[in-house]
């Protein structure tokens, strides 16, 4: 069994950057912080963390303080089941969430479950599987209805957005309608080369693989400013839009025509039962924003 003082050692050294700040943190000297590691690296035969400015893991140092959270999650679930009340360390959750629910549903949510710390990894629906995957992060929102392996799905609903740009925007480059060759034209705006809204939904209009220049944009409000501004045209999340299109501020290009993307919420099943109060208000919270699920 590894040693639960080295554990939050090392947790430490990582949350606070040095060997001094962990040292502070958990109310020993410095060279107690290195005399743990140390011994803690001694046994496992690997180095941990590499000594650079600020601290960093090595890949094994990441797999094994990703255990230590989980260590965590699971003792503050015990430690409630027992009447003890909290743990002294609240634990750190490491959640894969998209931007755009971020910016829309997700911050209040968090706000229910007080009792946890949040390490936020941001990342596309399409992917964030992929991290449950490897182990790192412990729940994800992702657009993947098939359970990952070892996890729990709950269906959440649809985030639906709406392809906006500017009026002037739209006078400019689309005066006679959204058609294949228009959108070859008009610069459309990506979150990132992961970001494939803008692609599916010219597909589903114009039935055709459309190539669309592309300003990148790694902001869910920037793109909404960017459309504003006649930057390009983007696919927006309907409750970050709706007010500006009410105003003309925005024009939705089609507005028959949206794209709703399907949500759910996945969590490693290890610590899915200390996570259940923040499952909960998930849930709520995608209930009370998101579209039912089609």
């Amino acid at each position: 069994m590894i040693d639960p003082a080295q554990l939050r050692t090392l947790s430490a050294i990582l949350d606070a950057g040095s060997f001094e700040a962990a040292a502070a943190r958990l109310g020993v000297t410095p060279s107690a912080i290195s005399q743990r590691l140390k011994a803690l690296e001694d046994r496992l035969g690997t180095a941990l963390i590499l000594r650079e400015q600020p601290a960093r893991a090595t890949e094994a140092g990441l797999r094994l303080a990703r255990h230590a959270e989980d260590m965590l999650l699971l003792e503050q679930g015990l430690m409630a089941d027992l009447g003890a009340g909290l743990a002294v360390d609240r634990p750190v959750v490491r959640i894969a969430v998209n931007a755009d629910s971020l910016a829309t549903w997700v911050l209040p949510a968090l706000t229910a479950a007080p009792d946890l710390l949040f390490d936020l990894v941001i990342d596309d629906q399409d992917h964030s599987a992929d991290l449950l995957r490897r182990g790192e992060v412990q729940a994800a929102v992702t657009a993947h209805a098939a359970p990952v392996t070892g996890c729990d799905c709950h269906p959440l609903g649809a985030l639906r957005y709406i392809a906006t740009a500017s009026p002037d925007f739209v006078a400019r480059w689309f005066p006679d309608g959204i058609t294949a060759d228009s959108l070859a034209r008009a610069p459309a705006m990506t979150f990132n080369r992961k970001d494939r809204l803008q692609r599916d939904w010219a597909t589903a209009i114009t039935g055709k693989r459309v190539t669309l220049p592309s300003h990148h944009l790694a902001s869910s409000q920037g793109v909404v400013e960017g459309a504003q501004l006649g930057l390009g045209w983007g696919m927006n999340p309907e409750p970050l839009v709706r007010d500006d299109i009410a105003q003309g501020h925005l024009v939705a290009l089609a507005p028959d025509n949206p794209l709703d993307t399907s949500l759910y919420w996945q969590v490693n099943r290890l610590t899915t039962r200390a996570l259940t109060p923040l499952t909960s208000a998930i849930r709520k919270a995608a209930k009370t924003s998101l579209l039912p699920a089609p």
